[in-house]
């Protein structure tokens, strides 16, 4: 611990200290789960030329992201738990934590990415060449990189202004950007209002645009006379309307509320998207997609 009138130069990382034994079983075979389902799915779309599409392109990009997700903090704990030590420097914290930002923020956006190529293929399917360009593609993920860069960027500078003294234990496995600030002793004014006023609107766009394409998707739907129509038309969307539950349904109560009010229960439910998201999406993109089961399958038989 360092005195009163000093900034930490470390923090301690105290995860989920009761049952660390099994704690670390479950995130060792989670992370590999997580690196190796990810990538297979990278691996399937680069090999399989009937993959390159938009949709598939998104998908790729979305299993990298959660790649790096997962490895932004599951190491570092893993490490801690081999080595004995639940210590991470300031330096590691932050860079930890603008990391957290950024690819948690990018999985929000490439998801709307993906419901707005689900409203073009269903809405506009004749135009959907034409609309889905790959220079467009290109740009919209590019644009993602750019605005989560940004906000990221943001939050952590007006992180290094504070200071942090005396306790500086964290109840969790990584350095959860909300546990941070309760531990400061500066005033965290700034960073509430930051995270009530820029942090919503980079949280709640994407949302609003999946919201806004699915029910335009929804609409057209009803429109489509056979039963036979509709099931093919959702078909499509069934796989990712199940990413997007499961990320926004963990996620939506956790940060959207003052640093002051955060509890133990909500370090528990953000393990659901940083580690249990990341693992499951490639299964649930897989078991529900034919192209991907497909192209795998060629994948194994040529192996």
């Amino acid at each position: 611990m360092d005195g009163p009138n000093q900034t930490a130069t470390e923090f301690l990382l105290l995860g989920f200290s009761e049952q660390e034994e099994v704690v670390f079983g479950m995130f060792l075979g989670m992370y590999m789960v997580t690196i190796s389902g990810n990538l297979l799915i990278i691996l399937a779309i680069s090999c399989d030329p009937r993959l390159h599409t938009p949709m598939y392109f998104f998908l790729a990009n979305l299993s990298s992201v959660d790649i790096c997700f997962s490895s932004v903090t599951v190491p570092k704990a893993l490490v801690n738990h081999v080595l004995g030590s639940k210590t991470i420097s300031y330096t590691e914290c932050m860079a930890q934590m603008y990391f957290l930002f950024i690819f948690g923020n990018m999985d929000g956006f490439l998801l709307s990415v993906m419901a707005y190529d689900r409203y073009v293929a269903i809405c506009h399917p004749l135009h959907y060449t034409m609309m889905m360009r790959p220079r467009l593609c290109v740009l919209l993920v590019a644009i993602s990189w750019v605005i989560t860069n940004l906000h990221a960027l943001l939050h952590i500078l007006l992180m290094v202004q504070l200071t942090f003294c005396s306790y500086n234990a964290v109840h969790h496995f990584f350095c959860d950007p909300y546990l941070i600030l309760k531990l400061s002793c500066s005033d965290t004014f700034i960073n509430d209002v930051a995270a009530f006023t820029e942090g919503p609107l980079i949280f709640l766009t994407p949302f609003i645009c999946i919201v806004v394409s699915y029910a335009y998707i929804y609409a057209k739907v009803l429109k489509i006379p056979s039963a036979h129509g509709i099931k093919k038309a959702l078909s499509t969307c069934g796989s990712h309307l199940t990413v997007v539950c499961l990320f926004y349904g963990a996620i939506l109560g956790v940060y959207m509320h003052p640093s002051s009010s955060y509890s133990l229960q909500d370090a528990v439910a953000s393990v659901i998207f940083t580690v249990v998201t990341p693992m499951v999406n490639p299964f649930i993109y897989s078991m529900r997609n034919r192209d991907i089961k497909g192209a795998l399958r060629r994948i194994i038989l040529t192996s």
